[in-house]
Formats: structure tokens, C-alpha cells, sequence
């Protein structure tokens, strides 16, 4: 068993302890907006998940590992039990976490996505961002071309191209770790398997974007089984970046549900 990873956070606000969870690809940086908001009432810690942002990259990229890695944080944090928000990937990590410490997670909210499989797969961006020859950049500009082959969608791109990081000697870089988000494509498409009576019994909101399919009538029976106490609402005109397409929105929905 590998040993959990030092998380980097941005913490802001007085109050009750938060934990937000980005997704695959994104970081802290992009709950800033939210988290500020969150922070008229709440301590609120937005993580940066292993391979991603400031935290350490390791080989392991599994939703155990990834579990392990929040509980240790919040632990020595002492921040337990407190609510937990998650998206996307960070949501899978955040039931997982909810589903073996359940100790930790006062409540859960989980942000378009179900624990369940998908066959959404985004090794395609992986292997565009891995045939860049950073050593031949100079600017931002020489690697977008590359990535709009395969994100069109210039949200996406603009969300992709928020991973090229650059030194104090100009050298480019990725803060993903492109290895292995390749070699765990799968584990981060998958979900683990639990059996009912590891059932997470605390208040639980998932919360879908209206225009996206990641959360579909299909994943109910998943979603009662392991998680018997939770509600289902969306957010109109929000496909599945609901935070950065519907903002207000979402923030509002966050605060009825820590309220």
C-alpha cells in the first residue's frame, strides 16, 4: 500500500471546515471564486488532489489512494468530521471517502458525477499533451495548437492549457502527471466496488449539471444503494463544468446545503 501524499491548499475564511475536490485536470485555483464565496461562513480548504496542481506526483492514481491522501489530510489538519464537496473525479474520491471513513465526512456533496463506470475517455488529451515538446516552447501560444486538435471546445482547451506551468528560468512544464493519469486512465474512469452494508449513512446532495449526461436516470439504483440518505438536484443551462458554467448558481447551492 502506498503512503498518502502531501496535499497542497489554499485555505480562506473563518468558521466551519469545508474540503472542495477538483476534478481530472483541474486544480485548486478553480474553486477560488466559489471558495471565496463559501468563506463568509466557512473555513473553506480547496485541495489539489496527487498528480495535480502543487501536490505531489506519485505513480499511484487510484480512488483508494486518493482517499487515503484526504483523510490523512484531514486528520492532521483536524478538521474532522466536516463536509465534503467533490467533482467529477474529486467526487468519486470524496464517496470513496465517505464510503471507508465515514468518521471524517459530516455530510457529502457530490458535483456531477455517480459511482458508477463511464466510458467518457480523455487519454486522447493525455497523449496531446505528452507529444508537446516542452523543451522547444517559448511561449503558451506554441502548445495550443496541439490541444485544439483534440479540445474544439475553447472551455476545454483554455481548462487544459491551465496545466502548462513555467520556472523562474522560463523552462516549461505540465503540473499534471501525465504518466500516470495514462497508466490509471482506467481506475479514474471506473469506480470501486462496495458492497451495501459499507453504506454511507450521512446527508448526501448530488448535484448534476441539467445539460450534462453524467448523472443519469440509470445511476439511481447505484447511488441508493451506497448512499440511502441522498437527494438529487441540477442546475440548469450547466453541462458537466457546472462551477465555471453557472457559478451563482452553484455557489448557492452550496450554501443551502452547509446551512
Amino acid at each position: 500500500m502506498s503512503r498518502p501524499v502531501r496535499l497542497a491548499y489554499s485555505q480562506v475564511g473563518n468558521g466551519p471546515n469545508v474540503l472542495i475536490l477538483h476534478g481530472l485536470f483541474g486544480w485548486k485555483r478553480n474553486w477560488a471564486g466559489i471558495a471565496k464565496g463559501l468563506s463568509q461562513t466557512h473555513r473553506v480548504y480547496a485541495l489539489d488532489m496527487r498528480n495535480h496542481g502543487e501536490s505531489e506526483h506519485t505513480p499511484q492514481m487510484t480512488y483508494s489512494a486518493m482517499a487515503e491522501d484526504i483523510a490523512a489530510f484531514i486528520t492532521t489538519q483536524g478538521l474532522g468530521p466536516c463536509p465534503v464537496i467533490g467533482h467529477s473525479m474529486g467526487g468519486k474520491a470524496a464517496m470513496v471517502l465517505a464510503l471507508t471513513r465515514a468518521d471524517l465526512v459530516e455530510r457529502l456533496l457530490v458535483l456531477d458525477i455517480a459511482p458508477v463506470a463511464y466510458e467518457h475517455d480523455y487519454s486522447d488529451y493525455v497523449a496531446a499533451m505528452k507529444t508537446v515538446n516542452l523543451t522547444q516552447v517559448s511561449r503558451r501560444s506554441d502548445v495550443e495548437p496541439t490541444l485544439a486538435r483534440v479540445a474544439e471546445d475553447p472551455g476545454v482547451l483554455a481548462f487544459l492549457m491551465q496545466n502548462l506551468t513555467t520556472d523562474e528560468r522560463g523552462t516549461y512544464s505540465w503540473r499534471v502527471n501525465l504518466d500516470a493519469l495514462e497508466h490509471h486512465m482506467a481506475d479514474i474512469l471506473s469506480f470501486p466496488e462496495f458492497a451495501g452494508a459499507q453504506a454511507y449513512a450521512g446527508t448526501t446532495l448530488f448535484l448534476a449539471g441539467g445539460n450534462s449526461d453524467y448523472i443519469a436516470p440509470q445511476h439511481a439504483g447505484a447511488i441508493d444503494r451506497l448512499f440511502p440518505r441522498a437527494q438529487m438536484d441540477s442546475i440548469d443551462g450547466a453541462g458537466h463544468w457546472v462551477h465555471a458554467e453557472q457559478p451563482m448558481a452553484t455557489l448557492n447551492r452550496f450554501q443551502s446545503f452547509l446551512r
